[in-house]
Formats: C-alpha cells, sequence, structure tokens
C-alpha cells in the first residue's frame, strides 16, 4: 500500500492565488485558455477552408457569453440542491468563479450564439461549426485542467500508480474550504480516480480522430461537429459511471449519463443523414454566390429609391402649390 501511494498523483496545493485583494483562480485561467485555444485553432481551419480571417472572432463574441450562460444554467438546474433549499444560498448560483459549468448547456446555448453572429455574416452554421470541432474539444480538455486544481470531479477509490491524491485544504482562519484553502498536510485523505485526467485525454483523442476523419473523407454540412459530440458523449457515458461526486439522480443513475446517451445517439443519426447532402460546403463558392445576391438587392433597393425620388420630385412640379401666378 505504501509503494501504490508514493505512486500516486499529487493535486495541487491550492487552486487560488491572490495578487493583493484579487483572487487568481486556476479554473477561470484554464477556461480562458481554451477558449483561446479554440479561436485559434477555429480560425485557421475556416481560413483553410475559404473563410475570412476574422470570421471566427466574430463569432466568438456572440457564441462564448452565450455558452458561458448556457453552461452555469445547466449546472444550477442539474445541482439546484447546492443552491437552494433550507441553509443554502440562491446567490451562490451566480458565482462562476467557483466552478460549475454543464458542457451540455455551453454547447447548446453557445450554438444559439454561434448562429445569431452566423447569420448577421451570411455564414452557414453547420460549416462554422465543422471548423471550431476540434478545438471546442482541446478546449474542454483544457478546461479540464482546472478540476484538478480545484481538487473535484474524481472517482472512487483506487490503489492503481495513476491514482489521485486528495489533501485537506483549509483557508488562513483554519475553515475547511476545498477550492479557496491551501494543504498544509499533504497526507492524502483519499486516493481517487482521477475521472477529469480521463476526459481530458479522451477529449484529446477525440481531437484526433475528428481531424483526420475530416482530412480524410472530407466531412461538411456539419458531420464533423457531429463527429465529436458523439466521440465527446461516448467517453463522457463510462466516465460518468466512475465519477463519486455529488449529482442528481434519475432512476439510479446521475443525470449526466441518460443525458451523454440521448446526445450521442442524435449525434450519430445526424452524422448517418447529412452524409446525403453531399461533400464538404465550399465556402469561397457560398460567398462568391452570395455577393451577387446580396448586390443585386443592394442595388436594387438603390433603383427603388431612385424611382421614389423621381416621383416625389414629380408630383412636387406638378402640385398647385408648385404653380405661381405670373
Amino acid at each position: 500500500m505504501l509503494n501504490a501511494v508514493l505512486a500516486t498523483i499529487p493535486s495541487p496545493d491550492q487552486g487560488v492565488w491572490y495578487l493583493g485583494p484579487l483572487p487568481i483562480r486556476a479554473y477561470a485561467l484554464c477556461i480562458i485558455a481554451g477558449i483561446i485555444v479554440a479561436i485559434w485553432w477555429g480560425e485557421r481551419r475556416w481560413v483553410a477552408r475559404g473563410g475570412i480571417k476574422g470570421e471566427v472572432t466574430d463569432i466568438a463574441v456572440w457564441a462564448v457569453p452565450f455558452g458561458l450562460v448556457g453552461g452555469r444554467l445547466y449546472h444550477v438546474i442539474t445541482d439546484n440542491q447546492k443552491y437552494f433549499g433550507p441553509g443554502k444560498n440562491p446567490l451562490a448560483a451566480l458565482e462562476i468563479w467557483n466552478g460549475g459549468l454543464g458542457i451540455w448547456g455551453a454547447i447548446a446555448l453557445g450554438a444559439v450564439g454561434a448562429w445569431i453572429g452566423c447569420r448577421r455574416k451570411g455564414i452557414p452554421l453547420p460549416a462554422m461549426a465543422d471548423a471550431l470541432a476540434p478545438g471546442i474539444v482541446t478546449a474542454q480538455a483544457i478546461g479540464r485542467l482546472g478540476n484538478y486544481f480545484n481538487q473535484e470531479l474524481y472517482g472512487g477509490d483506487t490503489t492503481l500508480p495513476w491514482g489521485l491524491e486528495i489533501y485537506r485544504r483549509v483557508t488562513p482562519e483554519g475553515r475547511e474550504d476545498a477550492l479557496a484553502g491551501v494543504a498544509i498536510d499533504h497526507t492524502p485523505i483519499q486516493v481517487v480516480h482521477p475521472t477529469f485526467l480521463y476526459e481530458l485525454l479522451w477529449n484529446l483523442g477525440v481531437a484526433l480522430l475528428i481531424v483526420w476523419a475530416d482530412r480524410k473523407f472530407r466531412l461538411g454540412h456539419g458531420r464533423t461537429f457531429a463527429l465529436y459530440v458523439a466521440g465527446y458523449t461516448a467517453g463522457r457515458f463510462w466516465i460518468e459511471l466512475m465519477r463519486t461526486d455529488e449529482a442528481t439522480l434519475i432512476f439510479g443513475q446521475r443525470v449526466n449519463v441518460f443525458v451523454s446517451g440521448l446526445v450521442f445517439i442524435g449525434a450519430v443519426i445526424y452524422f448517418v443523414l447529412a452524409r446525403s447532402r453531399g461533400e464538404r460546403e465550399d465556402i469561397a463558392a457560398l460567398r462568391a454566390t452570395a455577393e451577387p445576391e446580396s448586390q443585386a438587392v443592394v442595388e436594387k433597393n438603390e433603383e427603388t429609391d431612385d424611382a421614389e425620388e423621381e416621383k416625389t420630385s414629380s408630383e412636387s412640379v406638378n402640385s398647385p402649390e408648385s404653380v405661381k401666378p405670373e
């Protein structure tokens, strides 16, 4: 047993540092780093597909805030017992810096934001989603490092060499606090399955899979994104079964087990059906087609405005008020 403990993975002593009164949270830094990677990689893939540089950033302005709100809403709804009820503080539901983002809500509402941004830019949402897919799942992997610093989202006890040591953390006042506290004793109170690490590695594998499949089969019309969703949910399903942290249960199973299964089925169905739409979209060709149509609308509007001006001018000249007696 001693050898097993010596071979385990230590947890960080803390997940929050202070610059004066300003808290620097590892969880937030990981989320920000993930977003930056997703935008950077998505931009490169979008340009390679015929898109214009800067458009992914424009879409992200809509998608990221929507995604953060959606992720928090999903967490609060599915883990409402943490914020509502006797002795709970409902305002804590707004404290996103303490962790708690549900990927399902983040993707769902983030997609709404992306749809708004794409509609404003005249970009097909499925094509944009395909370009963003590997960056999104990589961002999820980076975000899981935040769970490592927070000592959260782990599984049951284990004696495996890669077991994760969990420490007791306390604040300067001596109060136990797993998020804001600091470990002063490195004797683990538990050695557990690092399920956050399993998901991190799985997500990186999914990123490699969809990049390979996208290049080999020239996936389009949202099929790359569907493959990402199917790959991610397949992993999330079995990892969720290993987790031991508090969660809402349905028929004795964690709610995310059911969500993973249902979303996986939906993604596979979409991936199969979308095949009938043919090969990947030619973004440059779509843009070239859209621009003349847009120009035609502009010219038509200008002609209409000119006609109205001429009509107004003619009516003004022929009106009785415009005829003055000599």
